[in-house]
């Protein structure tokens, strides 16, 4: 589920357009739902599911988790690609998606939803009783995201709701029951998406604004955009701190902490309104290097006591 899906940038590779036989469908789904891009939410679940054991899961238990993020994930992507199949479209940067570039049919991409659904559910189902009564709103939150764009600039903040999904549902997974540590750290992850999100949707201001789509940008211009991005990422930073507290965390929580901090103030001092080139080292290196140093620390920390 990730974020950012209607802003990532598009270029089918030339390979995969090359691929013979059944790879190439199997390429173009992978190119599709973004796959490189679970590296955003893993992490985060995987730290929760150790926060919640106080260590290692069960490996059965994590095994699941893994599978419903996937299922989860890849249905979002897939419902997101068949809403926006004719924005996507009209849009330059993205009309050479599978859809509107006419790699992948329709019909394929709903039976390949259909499927990520199903496998969601089923490990839902396997975990607790909990994970599968919630299952059901979590699709309905992955699938509004796709609409909201259409009549509210706070899109932003619904594809961070859909990422911080990702730990409270670890959490749950390995307890049966909601904790306010995988609470506060769901929306350090709600409020780190959003701002990510916004900075890379300058990308799309002009076109979003032309076409009448909404987002930040488009709403209040590049500027007022990357400081209110910016509220978003300390927001998240502070949230991380109340979560390294309550959860009794040590030096090694704290030092991925730190770094989370500069490797935001990194993305921000190097995106600038006049300045967007750099736009793609902001939103996937830097954040990246966010997702996964602050698991491994996090995750050390844990096993470190």
């Amino acid at each position: 589920m990730d974020w950012n899906e209607r802003k990532t940038p598009d270029a089918a590779p030339a390979a995969m357009s090359r691929a013979p036989g059944i790879t190439r469908p199997l390429r173009t789904t992978l190119e599709m739902i973004r796959v490189s891009h679970t590296i955003f939410a893993l992490p985060f679940a995987i730290l929760s599911a150790v926060l919640a054991a106080g260590g290692w899961p069960a490996w059965p238990t994590l095994a699941k988790i893994l599978v419903a993020m996937v299922g989860a994930r890849s249905a979002a992507m897939a419902q997101n690609r068949l809403a926006d199949r004719e924005i996507d479209g009209m849009n330059p940067r993205t009309a050479s998606r599978a859809l509107p570039a006419g790699m992948l049919s329709v019909g394929y991409v709903r039976a390949f939803l259909f499927v990520s659904v199903g496998v969601f559910l089923l490990a839902a189902a396997s975990l607790n009783r909990l994970t599968l009564l919630l299952a059901p709103v979590t699709l309905a939150v992955l699938f509004l995201y796709s609409y909201t764009k259409r009549f509210t600039a706070l899109c932003h903040l619904v594809l961070g709701l859909c990422l911080a999904m990702a730990p409270v549902g670890a959490w749950i997974a390995v307890r049966g029951e909601i904790g306010a540590p995988a609470v506060l750290l769901g929306l350090a992850v709600l409020f780190w998406t959003a701002g990510f999100d916004v900075i890379y949707a300058l990308q799309d201001e002009a076109h979003d604004r032309r076409v009448g789509l909404h987002s930040i940008p488009a709403r209040l211009g590049s500027r007022n955009a990357l400081a209110i991005s910016a509220f978003f990422h300390v927001a998240m930073i502070v949230l991380l701190v109340v979560v390294w507290r309550t959860t009794g965390g040590g030096w090694l929580f704290a030092a991925g902490i730190a770094a989370t901090a500069a490797a935001l103030v990194y993305q921000h001092a190097i995106v600038r309104p006049d300045h967007l080139k750099r736009a793609g080292a902001a939103f996937f290196t830097a954040n990246g290097f966010v997702s996964v140093v602050l698991a491994v620390c996090g995750i050390a920390d844990v096993l470190a006591r």
